[in-house]
């Protein structure tokens, strides 16, 4: 009897901590804040914008290429010989002047030609001097004997020594000819630089013999270096009278500036385009322009443009009416824009003139500061609603 009265009281104790802890529940949510209700986004797209300004002045025209020398020439001596002496310019890197003496060979072998050739010339000198002298006695023989017998008959050219004269003078003229070459010879034993510049490699030394014609060193010229830009017909085309240019005529110039990195430094050097190759590259479908830069080692602001340097070219093109500068991120697949008006997506096709890294040049019907879409949306439609910069972003 005490047992079962006491599992009753157990179980009304359990109901009772149940029924409490449900009490407590109900009041705790009761008394709880009412959760604060938003209403949910707009499902419009948020895109960045940029503007369309008007471009002003030239086009610019970009490329890159390697710096070349725009003359570069083989030193070779003409004569044979060992060489006597070397000039300490006449190094790698080293710089010369025009006419500058660049090496010598020795010359003994040349000077005793000379002396010979002086010998003989002064010998074919009496020699027609006797010639000279013989054929004047043949004419006043032959007028003497004209001069006592009628009718003589005209006399022969052996009669008065005209050819045996003739020979003379030609044999001094031959010899006459040998001197010159012989002090032409020996005038060649001195090696000089046909133009200012630098040398760019050498390959002799004292003592060192060296035969007729065969190169010892290159020399490239000081007052200019080239970049051959290859640029696509499209670039090309932007270049204002590029097929009527001609080399070394500075009255069309056409500007150019080139740029190198050096370490975390940017230097610039003016130059200009001085002509185009006219072949086209068979594999790359591109033009050759060629850019001059005028003084590249001129001591200054900048440091030498160097030879064999990779740099970056700028070329100022046409100047052109209704172009518009703008984001390259606003340009589309198939030369389209979006552009933005009263919050709905207006697809406008342009004509691309160029493109930089970041921006590009169209023509289209564009208007100043039209706000044009460069990022946030992956593809649009005509009239499509969309959330600028100027709206509040979702």
């Amino acid at each position: 009897m005490n047992s079962l009265l006491g599992r009753i009281t157990g179980v009304i104790a359990a109901l009772a901590i149940v029924a409490g802890s449900v009490a407590l529940g109900l009041l705790l949510i009761s008394l709880a804040p009412e959760p604060e209700s938003r209403e949910l986004p707009p499902r419009i797209p948020f895109a960045q914008t940029g503007s369309a300004t008007a471009a002003t002045g030239p086009i610019p025209v970009f490329g890159a290429g390697t710096v070349r020398p725009a003359r570069e020439v083989e030193i070779a001596a003409q004569v044979g010989g060992r060489i006597s002496r070397v000039a300490p310019a006449f190094q790698s890197g080293g710089q010369v002047s025009a006419a500058q003496e660049l090496f010598r060979i020795e010359d003994e072998d040349y000077r005793l030609r000379v002396e010979s050739a002086l010998a003989d010339v002064a010998a074919r000198q009496v020699a027609l001097l006797e010639a000279e002298q013989r054929a004047g006695i043949a004419a006043q023989e032959y007028e003497r004997f004209r001069s006592r017998q009628d009718g003589a008959p005209e006399p022969s050219p052996l009669t008065l020594r005209e050819p045996q004269l003739q020979a003379a003078r030609a044999a001094l003229d031959r010899d006459e000819a040998r001197l010159a070459e012989a002090r032409l010879a020996l005038s060649r034993t001195v090696v000089t630089a046909p133009f200012a510049g630098f040398i760019r490699r050498e390959s002799i030394d004292a003592g060192q013999i060296v035969a007729a014609g065969m190169p010892v060193g290159t020399l490239i010229a000081a007052d200019a270096v080239e970049i051959a830009v290859s640029l696509p017909d499209s670039d090309a085309a932007l270049i204002p009278g590029l097929w009527d240019l001609r080399p070394g005529d500075d009255s069309r110039q056409v500007p150019a500036r080139v740029s190198a990195s050096r370490g975390e430094q940017e230097y610039a050097w003016s130059g200009y385009v001085d002509r185009a190759e006219v072949a086209v590259d068979p594999q790359t479908r591109t033009v050759d322009v060629v850019v001059r830069v005028p003084e590249p080692f001129a001591a200054g602001a900048n440091p030498p443009l160097l030879v064999g340097e990779f740099v970056d070219v700028e070329v100022d093109g046409l100047a052109l009416t209704d172009v518009w500068r703008i984001p390259r991120a606003a340009l589309r697949p198939d030369n389209e824009v979006w552009t933005v008006d009263d919050g709905n997506v207006r697809i406008v096709p342009v004509r691309v003139l160029q493109r930089a890294d970041g921006a590009a040049w169209v023509s289209g019907p564009l208007g100043a500061g039209d706000p044009l879409i460069t990022g946030g949306l992956q593809f649009a439609v005509e009239g499509m609603a969309v959330l600028t910069g100027s709206d509040s972003p979702p």
